[in-house]
């Protein structure tokens, strides 16, 4: 590959890199397109945080209802909202009645995923799903099934990387080449933090911490690095073949169920790769990691920012003066890595509602639907699996089904 090709091609002197038409018209502001009336059920942090995104594209949503089980997570939610006419609701099926409303942010915890989910869609709303989609495989394939049934509603599941535009150019550069042949993938998702909230009264423990117990949780494979082997399934279009992992309660000895220090080995044998994914709550010094090594160059991934590394004969090639196209200077860094992208990004969950809303009114499939989504949650399932079983794991015949 020549230094012009490589520019003109990637983009990547400019941060101009071709996103395609799908995310294109997701990012694109339709002024006169109808504004949602949307409801959010689960009002912890994450529908809290989700509630913030939409108040700042009160152009495109307006939030008409939250529910939550416990009364201080609605009173907190609400507040933000003081002045405006917000329902405040113990019961989500009272917002499923309710034929003002549109669409549904589900952030529940992960063992509810699928009932509520489930309701909506058959209640003619459409929804937005938090990762993971659902809590275990057999859920996922019947939600599918569900979905399939219903053409005319979107699902759409928050894996957001999926939406953003640092993402999507990482993806093309997969697809054009310019990594040559990626065999190994190293993701990490650290914290020295316990996960644990504070608990009002003793009687709410497992309300309000579930990701510590596994009736209600996927623990770290689901809440955490679900996003990145949701972007590994994508930008290859491919699914782990085997799964082997280990982890156990190694530092907070508190009475969780869930592992507090995983790691998982996923074997993808048709696209010819190894996935390192692991995470752990008793050190933060790495936090967020995400290369993809290739035979061309390593791509180094944090949630917002990106470098590719060209492999030493890649990088002479970009280093030679080309005199003939007068192409743009690359702009190195200090750590001799191009930036993917120069411009700043929005939060995450900005794009991956603004897709949501795209969808919803053109009518086009969003990018991370239910298919995706089930196939991340099989491969979720199956690291747990070997997580607990201590056995290896091997994808099954039936996920195809989807």
């Amino acid at each position: 590959m020549i230094r012009r090709d490589f520019i003109r091609k990637a983009g990547i002197a400019t941060g101009g890199l071709i996103l395609n038409s799908q995310v294109l018209n997701a990012m694109a502001f339709d002024l006169n397109s109808e504004k949602i009336k949307i409801a959010i059920i689960g009002c912890g942090d994450r529908g809290r945080g989700l509630a913030s995104v939409l108040r700042s594209m009160n152009d495109k949503f307006e939030v008409k209802s939250l529910c939550d089980v416990l009364d201080f997570r609605l009173k907190d939610a609400a507040k933000p909202f003081a002045g405006s006419t917000i329902k405040q609701l113990k019961d989500y099926r009272r917002i499923l009645d309710d034929r003002e409303i549109k669409a549904v942010i589900i952030a529940t915890p992960l063992n509810l995923h699928f009932q509520i989910a489930k309701d909506a869609l058959l209640a003619g709303k459409h929804v937005y799903l938090e990762k993971t989609m659902t809590y275990n495989a057999s859920e996922a394939l019947e939600l599918a099934k569900i979905s399939r049934s219903r053409p005319n509603q979107i699902l759409q599941i928050g894996h957001q990387y999926r939406s953003t535009p640092l993402y999507y150019k990482v993806k093309e550069m997969i697809d054009k080449g310019y990594l040559g042949k990626v065999t190994q993938i190293d993701c990490r998702w650290d914290r020295n933090h316990s996960w644990r909230r504070p608990v009002p009264d003793a009687s709410l423990e497992r309300q309000i911490n579930w990701r510590m117990y596994r009736e209600y949780s996927g623990g770290l494979p689901a809440e955490l690095l679900s996003h990145q082997i949701d972007f590994i399934n994508w930008a290859f279009d491919t699914h782990p073949e085997e799964v082997l992992a280990s982890g156990g309660i190694d530092f907070y000895k508190d009475g969780r169920e869930t592992f507090d220090n995983v790691q998982a080995i996923l074997r993808y044998k048709t696209a010819g790769m190894i996935g390192n994914f692991g995470a752990t709550c008793s050190n933060a010094h790495e936090g967020y990691s995400f290369s993809l090594k290739g035979s061309k160059g390593t791509v180094s991934l944090l949630i917002d920012t990106g470098v590719f590394y060209p492999e030493k004969s890649v990088k002479e090639e970009l280093e030679t003066v080309d005199g003939v196209t007068g192409a743009t200077k690359i702009q190195w860094n200090k750590d001799g890595g191009i930036p993917i992208l120069k411009e700043p990004m929005k939060n995450g969950s900005w794009y991956a509602l603004d897709a949501f809303h795209n969808s919803i009114s053109t009518g086009t499939k969003p990018d991370s639907d239910v298919v995706t989504g089930a196939k991340t949650a099989f491969t979720v399932h199956l690291i747990n699996q070997a997580l607990f079983s201590n056995s290896i794991q091997t994808w099954q015949s039936s996920f195809d089904s989807v």
